[in-house]
């Protein structure tokens, strides 16, 4: 019986359609899946952005007050928002919490390098354990200028 089998090539002709209707079961399959997955507020997570008041401060001491907003502009409470030197300097990392309106207030003393007219002050977003908020991506950046 086994050579029989062996010699049988018409297995081989449903090979092919089988395949098929294998892949376009699948892709539908995924499809559904991917719909579902995207339904679930859960699941999703909003980026968060900062808004800063100034946006172009001057070297010494300076007040800026930083707002945190998510893609509609809606402010964003509990949030801490951490100051770093970028291609300006700080004295050290500064951190605040935004209240109940998404603003949180800095005082910076950012410097700049020798024969340096302008840097940047960065800062990171840790958004409410409680939420769906994430910072993956960079936020604005403060510009220093030396006037």
């Amino acid at each position: 019986m086994h050579d029989s089998l062996w010699r049988d090539e018409r297995a081989i002709e449903g090979l092919p359609i089988r395949l098929v209707i294998a892949l376009v079961v699948g892709v539908a399959c995924l499809g559904v899946m991917m719909s579902t997955i995207s339904g679930l507020s859960t699941l999703q997570v909003t980026e968060v952005d900062v808004q800063l008041h100034p946006d172009v401060a001057d070297t010494g001491d300076t007040e800026v007050t930083v707002t945190v907003v998510d893609p509609d502009g809606s402010p964003v409470s509990d949030a801490t928002v951490i100051a770093k030197s970028g291609t300006a300097t700080l004295p050290s990392v500064a951190t605040a919490d935004t209240g109940s309106n998404g603003n949180a207030t800095f005082s910076l003393s950012p410097s700049l390098g020798p024969n340096q007219d302008e840097g940047t002050i960065t800062f990171e977003v840790q958004p409410p354990a409680s939420s769906n908020y994430q910072d993956r991506q960079s936020n604005t950046e403060l510009l220093v200028v030396e006037r």
